[in-house]
């Protein structure tokens, strides 16, 4: 198995023993993890508007790659959840923190039976990037879909490359293609190094075209900073 650098950092900074830093790397470029920022503010210090976002999901929900947990955490005090992740370290984060019903599990092959019928799916992360190519993207889109049930509807993220540069995203790479860019980098954790991740990043544009592929409609999408390149999409 590869060395699971972030999941094992997000541990270690929970237990309150993180041992070294935890960085993104492309090349000779390093970038902080951002370990806190990303995966456990708590709640206490989350504003208004992740909270109107949260309560928006309807439950039973799916946390498809759920790291530490914490979008879990404040849905399943209303509703059922269920989470997974492929780093076991991130898992064990998210149950030490009181995540009732997580998973070790991988998006491709999600770890839940395909009668279960979520009225959610929540895939943010921009992890559906690293399906790593339309027809990729396509059938795992089309997977997510078949997990939910008929007024189910996917919460997906990514970031948009007509609002990119190499300065304003780490490990960004061109694309010829229009609306379309790529995003490379591994983790590095002390003497842990993962594998490199390969994001295809789509414009709101491509995303939609795709999703239609496979009888999904765009039901809304929101760019939560302003003058972001970074947004989320509402597919039914």
């Amino acid at each position: 198995m590869p060395d699971d650098a972030l999941g094992t950092a997000m541990l270690d900074r929970f237990r309150g023993s993180l041992r070294a830093p935890c960085i993104y790397r492309d090349g000779d470029e390093t970038a902080d993890a951002h370990i806190v920022e990303h995966y456990l503010v708590s709640q206490e210090q989350w504003p208004d508007s992740k909270w109107e976002f949260l309560d928006s999901l309807r439950t039973p929900l799916l946390d498809v790659g759920c790291g530490a947990g914490q979008h879990s955490l404040a849905v399943q005090e209303r509703g059922e959840v269920v989470a997974f992740d492929v780093s076991p370290n991130a898992v064990r984060t998210a149950r030490e923190r009181g995540v009732e019903n997580v998973l070790v599990g991988n998006m491709f092959s999600p770890p839940v039976d395909d009668d279960t019928g979520f009225e959610t799916l929540l895939a943010v992360g921009t992890q559906i990037g690293l399906a790593g190519s339309l027809d990729g993207l396509a059938e795992l889109l089309d997977t997510f879909a078949s997990l939910t049930t008929e007024t189910g509807e996917l919460v997906v993220d990514s970031y948009d490359p007509t609002s990119l540069t190499p300065e304003t995203c780490f490990g960004y790479r061109d694309d010829p293609r229009e609306g379309f860019a790529r995003r490379q980098f591994h983790v590095e954790y002390g003497v842990l190094h993962e594998p490199t991740l390969d994001f295809l990043l789509c414009s709101p544009e491509r995303l939609e075209a795709v999703a239609e592929t496979v009888g999904l409609d765009v039901r809304e999408v929101v760019v939560p900073h302003e003058d972001s390149a970074y947004y989320r999409m509402r597919l039914r």
